[in-house]
């Protein structure tokens, strides 16, 4: 099992140049989670690709679908408590923390290919190429605690 963030759903879903990681990733481990917050995120990328008239609205819904049932199961509200203890400790948003304290939470890594949240969650956040070409369920320790 393994937090994922909406950066890594888009990747999945919408052939981005991570398209290659993020089905490798799947394929890694098919147990996906996220906080809730994973959908407002995707739908503002959904909507970013409709303001640039990537996808259509047709398109959009159809994506987020498709998205919503991958992680039909998986998805997860996150104590608000323990999410400002984290953004103060991190000096971080809220949305963004929602993921480090989900995957703490759980004990499982959160796999991203976003640089700033690696950079912020070093021992919690993991890189998806990393991720896929080690065995990092077996080696993440999560060592941060509250």
């Amino acid at each position: 099992m393994i937090v994922v963030d909406a950066h890594i759903i888009a990747a999945l879903l919408l052939k981005s140049e991570k398209a290659s990681i993020a089905r490798q990733l799947l394929i890694h481990d098919t147990a996906w989670i996220a906080p809730l917050i994973w959908r407002s995120e995707f739908r503002q990328i959904l909507s970013y690709y409709i303001r640039k008239q990537i996808l259509s609205l047709h398109q959009a819904n159809m994506v987020m679908q498709e998205a919503e049932n991958l992680m039909q199961g998986g998805q997860f509200d996150v104590p608000s408590l323990q999410i400002f203890v984290l953004a103060e400790k991190y000096d971080c948003p809220a949305y963004k923390v929602e993921y480090a304290a989900l995957a703490q939470e759980l004990g499982v890594p959160w796999v991203t290919t976003d640089r700033s949240s690696l950079r912020k969650f070093p021992q919690i956040a993991v890189n998806a190429a990393e991720f896929v070409s080690s065995d990092v369920t077996q080696k993440q320790v999560l060592t941060e605690t509250l």
